[in-house]
């Protein structure tokens, strides 16, 4: 059972801390090689927002309320293969390549997560 789940721009350092380091975006980050990737234990392209949800968000269509709500209805109708590539390590960090660190998919799939199984 996970006690920890945070959220990481993929970009920052990895630290030992970190756990099991899952990146969670559907695209691959621009500037990251193939090397940085050795600091990435798996790739859960499928659990990040679908393309057209991520481009009504990143476009400014909808705000991050209703984007976060679209999102979560997403998540609750996904199949549960969507979530095997997050593992099941006691630490989880999931990591994103948005610049905003403050609202963003990763933030929303960790609370998720964290709902998931309260016990965390």
């Amino acid at each position: 059972m996970r006690s920890d789940i945070t959220t990481k721009r993929v970009y920052h350092d990895p630290d030992p801390a970190d756990g099991h380091r899952v990146l969670v975006d559907r695209l691959w980050p621009r500037g990251l090689t193939k090397d940085a990737a050795a600091a990435i234990d798996a790739w859960a392209k499928d659990a990040a927002p679908s393309p057209e949800l991520r481009r009504s968000f990143h476009s400014g269509e909808c705000d991050f309320a209703a984007f976060e709500k679209a999102y979560r209805q997403e998540l609750e109708s996904a199949d549960a293969s969507v979530f095997k590539d997050l593992g099941t390590a006691e630490r989880l960090t999931l990591l994103y390549a948005s610049r905003d660190t403050s609202q963003n998919h990763a933030m929303v799939l960790a609370e998720f997560l964290r709902e998931r199984d309260p016990g965390r």
